[in-house]
Order: structure tokens, then C-alpha cells, then sequence
């Protein structure tokens, strides 16, 4: 069976952010039979919730996991709850919808420079996407402490029942992330060939 891995990138960020291109390229070198997907996000929660469930309905012939960084961890628990699928997240946001009410209004994508509005009715609609009762067997939640944007203690309180892997120091970005990425592979049990 066809294997894909959907990436899912956080708040004002891209496909071309440096996570979704490390991932990218250690895939493609070691997996070379494993397809890539990282969309740009419509910056609207619910669009961008129906974006990534039609790209995961679009092939549904294939299996599907998902990484999600910041607000992508936060995406990836609803689709990972929604689809049974296993994501890995990386310092995944909790509660995204008290953390962006400090930056209601108008913002810029800087990979984009895309102009648009965070609105109240934007965190009514994050409300609506959190998963209270996760299936801890489906995730595996990396966070470190060092996150200067998100509580690290939050994650690691709603994601104690899965693979939890919490280190010292480290920022947002999650310094040294290629060196995770051998763990999410294994975690996905992706297969170096494909059978048809």
C-alpha cells in the first residue's frame, strides 16, 4: 500500500519553513517511494481543516500520517482523532485559541506575504477542533522546554498517555530536528518499498 505523510505547518509559516523542508528531504532520500504533502494553509481555521481533510480523503487508497508543528500539532490531533491515522507532533499547541486572542487582527505571513485578519470568530472555530479524549497510541508528541511561545507543560499534561519525548532547553523551532526524524519514521513504521 501507498504511503503518504502530510505535513502540516504552524501559524504564519510554509511549506517552505525549515521543518517541512528537512522532513521533505529526509524522506525522499531514504524513503524514496514515500510521497510528501505540504499544502500552504489557508490562513481561516475551518478552510484550512477542509483543505487538509480533502487532501487526505483525496486518496484514500493509501496510508496517510501526519506531522503537524505548533499550530499543525494542534491540526494534526483533530485529523490523527478524525481519520485514525498516527501523527507526530512537534511542540504541538494546546490551546491555540487563548494563545493567538493576544494577536486578533491584522497579521503577515512572512514566507507569503500574505495580509489577513485573526478574528474572535477564527478561536471559536479552534475551540470547535479540540480533541479532549486523544488516542495516545496514535501520537507521538516531541516538545522542549526552551519553547519561548508555547508552554511546553501544557503538551506534555494533554499528551502523557503517548510517546512523549521532552527535552532540556531547545525554542519554538525545536533545535536539532533532524535529528528526530529517524524516531518519527519508525514511530510511521514506514516501509523503505512499497507493495502493490
Amino acid at each position: 500500500m501507498k504511503q503518504k505523510i502530510l505535513v502540516i505547518h504552524g501559524f504564519n509559516s510554509s511549506p517552505q519553513s525549515l521543518k517541512a523542508q528537512i522532513t521533505k528531504q529526509y524522506i525522499q532520500q531514504n524513503f524514496p517511494s514515500v510521497e510528501v504533502i505540504c499544502p500552504q494553509l489557508l490562513s481561516n481555521p475551518n478552510a484550512a481543516i477542509e483543505q487538509l481533510s480533502n487532501i487526505i480523503d483525496s486518496d484514500n487508497q493509501c496510508r496517510w500520517f501526519l506531522t503537524g508543528s505548533s499550530l499543525g500539532g494542534y491540526f494534526a490531533t483533530y485529523l490523527a482523532d478524525k481519520y485514525n491515522l498516527k501523527a507526530a507532533l512537534i511542540n504541538p499547541a494546546v490551546k491555540p485559541y487563548e494563545l493567538l486572542d493576544d494577536i486578533l487582527g491584522e497579521q503577515t505571513n512572512p514566507y507569503t506575504n500574505e495580509v489577513y485578519q485573526v478574528t474572535l470568530e477564527h478561536m471559536h472555530h479552534l475551540k470547535t477542533f479540540e480533541i479532549d479524549k486523544i488516542n495516545a497510541k496514535n501520537l507521538l508528541v516531541m516538545v522542549q522546554t526552551g519553547d519561548e511561545v508555547l508552554d511546553y507543560q501544557q503538551a506534555v499534561n494533554k499528551y502523557q498517555q503517548s510517546q512523549l519525548c521532552v527535552q532540556q532547553g531547545g525554542d519554538h523551532s525545536f533545535i536539532n530536528f533532524d535529528k528526530m526524524l529517524p524516531d518519527i519514521v519508525n514511530f510511521f513504521q514506514l516501509n523503505k518499498t512499497i507493495s502493490n
